[in-house]
Formats: structure tokens, sequence, C-alpha cells
């Protein structure tokens, strides 16, 4: 057995379930494994390395503030914090960041924010949170309670009270789940672990609307769609409205942990000092790579390239579908977060994308999910297709 993974099963915990691989470089779209095998990754690290592997403009920034300062506390202001929290604020809605390490503790801290906030007008009398079904939203006791999905409660009862779900998509349930006790809504503009599930055109809109005339604190979770990932800086642009309270991660820093919470000026001030802190958020070094990051997305054609590819891949598994009726159930997505939804079990599939030198993923067992890097090529998603045809006909023909 190769010695790192007999390490890795022996010391650490067994809470993912791994492929035998080893991956030891990555450069773009590809990545290699300890034996010099290439893979062209179609998930990047899950939604992380929307700019691939690598990037040459991330690891400057990194290896220049790496010999600089590597870490202070938030009792003092660093360069790279203020000028990541700038762009942020200049390229959305937001008036304000809060700075943390990973999506789920953005979330986290955007719960505590809503609260904090319904509070101070409530009287403590709004506390109650509205998520969707099939969401997710991270694993921290909160962020699971907040996910509406059974599968990740099981074993961690009794979840905290205050939180409501009602189906995604569905505007006349979500106004039948308001009471005098709700607070806030929280979704995702487009569901990443539920399935790939896309709203309809008017649907955030009109949750918008419903929360503005019920007095509610409308937060998005943007910790996979974000940054890049549907063709847009960020998914709400997509549908003309925007949030209270967004939550960024995954992609915000090219594969360093950071998170981010971002809000309007008005709901932002119910945080002062002692209300909520992070020792590493916000860290020198990660905000810097977050920087060129941003800086990249705003200035290259990456958002173009992300539209377009992501249009084209949408048609080319379409001709799948259309060419295995009894397989492909369904294709869609936005930009380049696309699901395909099968009638079979997606797993083997993904087993036999990365034999041949594919990465994927499979959510809700049936749904695959192809998040490559926003930088893939024509030529990289033909390579994809000509994999997923072969599997397709070998099963449909019973091999």
């Amino acid at each position: 057995m190769n010695d790192t993974i007999e390490k890795t099963d022996q010391n650490i915990f067994h809470t993912y379930g791994r492929y035998p691989i080893v991956l030891s470089r990555g450069k773009g779209v590809q990545v290699w494994d300890d034996k010099g095998r290439q893979y062209l990754d179609f998930l990047s690290g899950i939604a992380v390395c929307n700019l691939g592997h690598c990037h040459a403009g991330v690891a400057k920034a990194v290896q220049s503030q790496v010999d600089r300062l590597v870490h202070v506390s938030n009792l003092f202001y660093t360069q790279p914090q203020a000028e990541l929290a700038a762009l942020l604020t200049r390229h959305s809605f937001a008036d304000k960041v809060f700075f943390c390490n990973s999506g789920a503790e953005a979330n986290e801290a955007a719960l505590k924010l809503a609260r904090k906030c319904a509070y101070a007008h409530s009287n403590g009398k709004r506390f109650e949170i509205v998520t969707m079904e099939s969401s997710f939203h991270g694993r921290t006791l909160a962020t699971l309670t907040a996910t509406g999905q059974d599968k990740f409660h099981k074993g961690f009862d009794p979840l905290l009270a205050g939180f409501t779900y009602v189906p995604f998509n569905d505007i006349q349930a979500l106004e039948h789940a308001i009471t005098d006790k709700t607070c806030a809504v929280m979704l995702e503009p487009i569901q990443g672990e539920g399935g790939v599930n896309v709203p309809a055109d008017d649907y955030l809109k009109q949750v918008r609307q419903l929360c503005d005339r019920e007095g509610l604190l409308l937060i998005f979770d943007e910790v996979q769609v974000g940054m890049g990932r549907t063709g847009k800086m960020f998914a709400y642009e997509h549908y003309g409205v925007a949030p209270d309270i967004m939550t960024l991660a995954k992609a915000l820093a090219g594969g360093l942990p950071a998170g981010a919470m971002l809000a309007t000026d008005n709901v932002a001030q119910s945080f002062t000092p002692g209300t909520h802190a992070s020792t590493f958020g916000g860290n020198p070094v990660v905000m810097a790579a977050a920087v060129a990051v941003l800086k990249e997305l705003v200035n290259s054609d990456v958002l173009h390239n992300c539209a377009r590819m992501g249009s084209y891949f949408r048609e080319k598994l379409v001709d799948l579908k259309e060419a295995y009726p009894d397989i492909i159930a369904d294709v869609r997505g936005k930009g380049l977060i696309i699901g395909m939804e099968l009638s079979i079990d997606g797993k083997q599939i993904v087993q036999e994308c990365l034999a041949r030198g594919i990465i994927i993923n499979c959510t809700l067992d049936r749904v695959l999910r192809f998040v490559p890097p926003l930088i893939v090529t024509g030529s990289d998603i033909d390579t994809c297709i000509e994999v997923l045809h072969t599997i397709f006909a070998e099963i449909q023909k019973g091999k």
C-alpha cells in the first residue's frame, strides 16, 4: 500500500470516502498523482480552484506575502485585508465584510448576525430562520441545522431551535412558513450539494419582495456559486436582486482557506467588538491570495470564458441526454456549475471517469456535478464528453 495512504488511514479520522489516489501536483485544469498519471480536474477541489491549480499570479502573491508578514492579531490593521475588503465591497452590493476561514464559518457568522440584528429591532421576539429543503450550509451545529437535508442531521439531535425548511423554488411555501417570529430567509441562489438546482427566473425576486414586505433579512449563501462560478462575479447578479447578507468561501482565495460574510451597513452595525471574531480570519497570506484572485476575475477574460464554456458544456451534455434518454434524466446549471441527473446510480460513473483520467463527483447519489476551473477550454470539455459517451455506451450495451 502506498505509504501516504497507509499513514492517512492509520492516523486521520475516517470522515472522507477517499479514492485510492495520491495527488501530488497540479497546473491549470490538470492534476497528477504520485505515479505521474495525469487527470483533467472537473471538480476543482469542489468549486475551489476557479483560476485553475497553481495560478501564477496567486502563487506569486502568496510567496511575496510570506516573506513579509504571515500572521498578526486582528487587533491590528493589515494592508492585504483592507485591500480585499475594498475590492469586495466595490464589486458587490455590500458595505462591510467580515473575514473567516471557511464557508461554514461564514454561514455561522451570517446566522449570528441575522439573529443579533433582529434581536435589536424586535426585543428578541424574532429569531427564526427559514431555509430551503435540499440546501447545504455547512457542518457546524448551527449550519448543519440550517441545512435542509435529513441525512446530515442524523445522530446530532437535538438540533438548534428556530429553523424551518421549505421547498426551494416555491414562493407560496415560503410565504406560508413565515410567522411573527421569523427574522430571516437563507438560501443558495443555485443549490450545489442539493443537486445543482437552478431557480425560476423570477423566484429570487419574489423572495426579495416577500422579505421586504415582511421586514425580514435575506441571506444568500454563495459559498459554491460566488467568485465567478456562474459566469458573473456573484450568482445574484443574474436575477436582478441583492441580499442583505452574503457568504463566500471556496474559490475566494484560490485554494487557501478563506471565508467572508458581506452585509449592508444597516445590518453590519449589529456586530460590534466582542460579538464575533476569528483568530485566523483575514490572515495576511490568505488575503494576499484572495486579492490576486479577485483582480484576475475583474481584469481578465475569465468570467466571459466561464459563460461561454458553460453554454458549450451544457449543449454537449444535452446531446448526450438525447443519445442516452434511458440513462440521463436532466441537464441543468448556469456557467460552470452543471448537474446531470441520471436514472441510475451515479457513483459508478464517477469511478469509471476517474479510471479514464477525468475527475468529477456525484451528489444525491444520481446527480453528476461538473465544476471545472473557469479557465477550462473547449478541448478539455470535448475530452470529458468523449469519456462520458464511452461509459454510457458501455452501460447501454450492458457491459
